[in-house]
């Protein structure tokens, strides 16, 4: 029996969501020969905390299904533990990493990839608290399904069960790494409303993700097809293709990773939209089969992005964004001219190689950070209203936003390095230690 890591990273109230998602615990423990570990890594303040703990004690039981509900003081306590068991270097930058003060999509989802070892599972699976399930004729569409069916085993055992093959044979010894899909409905990031306001500036605003040194109608494709997922088209029947994945067709609100997570972690960088979507780019470098099917999750904006402050620090997280891509576009090309040198003969991705690459990126120029900031300025200012009083907010931290974006690239390296170790340490630290014994 397989045993599998279904996760919810959440800072936010989310009781329907964790429902949903139990539910889809419950498919997956009766529909295969698995055993379910529902992990709800949850960073939300007391009351909302009480809610979900009150919701995950209604869950619906089985004896393949387990469930951990963590705090962050729990999950601190466990991180500790497996910091101190892998007797890293640097602890206490390691801790604040895994686990930092400000919002971080690449640290909460490597946490699940940590316990996820520690619990023995071969597998993550992660759900986001800001989408939902598409239900068709009363029956829940949940994505495990093709997860549980392709993800880890041999591309060419996993071929039959497929609708469509569009993988290499040389492939076909290679596992199954990445099984994923998108979503359908708002934009994955909001910024919906500079579109409706002024559709150049949206272009100027979402062409800043692209290299600099990209031709304008690289830019308009790429703008074309930025943030929309799958659209809006409601499912249908289910199609499933074997391929190496193109990056831009999945979300990670509705992923699963096999054996890549456990070699390289994702970026650790505080309040930057897209850093968590490192492995994505990296399991189709270094040719390592994929599946994507399209059971898209429905995404939806919480309310608390309407709020001043909420706009502020979501506008925030797009730029960091933006500035991250001078660094990310850098090693996206690095990965793929290194081709097979990425991976081992069995398929394993080599960390050595991806810490290099991202190491050696943050001795790059910052003039075109710069120009983006310049940018970004004229843009916002041009909206007018909100986004003009982002744009006064915005002009004084240039120099701050430009030193962070370097330096989370630093702690990314660093953290790739000793991803190993702690990942092995891991597999030998107990979630839930047993009064009185070490961890």
């Amino acid at each position: 029996m397989r045993r599998i890591c279904l996760t919810l990273p959440t800072n936010r109230p989310c009781s329907a969501t964790i429902e949903a998602i139990g539910e889809e615990a419950a498919y997956a423990a009766e529909h295969f020969d698995t055993e379910v570990h529902l992990l709800i890594l949850d960073s939300s303040d007391a009351p909302a905390y009480a809610e979900h703990a009150d919701t995950v004690r209604r869950l619906p039981v089985g004896p393949r299904i387990v469930v951990h509900h963590l705090d962050e003081a729990r999950q601190r306590d466990f991180l500790q533990r497996a910091i101190g068991r892998a007797a890293a270097t640097k602890p206490d930058l390691l801790l604040e990493l895994m686990l930092p003060a400000g919002l971080s999509y690449g640290a909460c989802t490597n946490r699940a990839f940590l316990i996820g070892a520690a619990l023995g599972c071969e597998s993550v699976h992660r759900r986001d608290s800001d989408s939902r399930y598409q239900v068709v004729n009363g029956e829940t569409v949940f994505p495990i399904h093709h997860e549980l069916t392709s993800l880890g085993r041999r591309a060419a055992d996993a071929a039959p069960d497929v609708t469509e093959n569009a993988l290499d044979a040389q492939h076909a010894d290679k596992r199954v790494a990445m099984v994923g899909s998108s979503f359908v409905g708002e934009l994955s990031v909001d910024i919906g409303e500079i579109l409706r306001i002024d559709p150049d500036v949206y272009y100027d605003l979402v062409s800043l993700w692209a290299p600099g040194d990209w031709s304008a109608e690289q830019k308009r494709e790429l703008v074309d097809e930025s943030f929309r997922g799958a659209g809006t088209d409601p499912f249908v029947r289910d199609h499933s293709t074997l391929a190496l994945v193109d990056p831009m067709r999945v979300d990670m609100c509705n992923i699963s990773f096999h054996g890549v997570h456990e070699h390289v972690p994702l970026p650790p960088a505080t309040d930057t939209i897209g850093s968590d979507y490192f492995l994505i780019h990296l399991v189709h470098d270094a040719a390592l089969p994929g599946v994507l099917h399209n059971r898209n999750i429905v995404n939806f904006y919480t309310g608390e992005r309407r709020t001043d402050a909420g706009f502020t620090a979501y506008q925030m997280r797009y730029v960091k964004f933006l500035l991250s891509m001078l660094y990310f576009n850098v090693v996206y090309d690095g990965m793929a001219e290194a081709g097979a040198e990425l991976a081992d003969e069995r398929g394993q991705v080599r960390a050595s190689v991806v810490a290099r690459l991202v190491s050696e990126s943050t001795r790059l120029d910052r003039t075109e950070n710069v120009q983006r900031l310049d940018a970004l300025d004229t843009a916002y200012r041009k909206l007018g209203g909100a986004y003009a009083e982002f744009a006064d907010h915005l002009a004084t931290r240039r120099e701050w936003l430009l030193d962070e974006a370097r330096s989370d690239m630093g702690d990314f390296a660093l953290l790739t390095e000793a991803w190993g170790p702690l990942v092995h340490a891991a597999r030998h630290t107990p979630v839930h230690p047993s009064p009185g014994r070490p961890g």
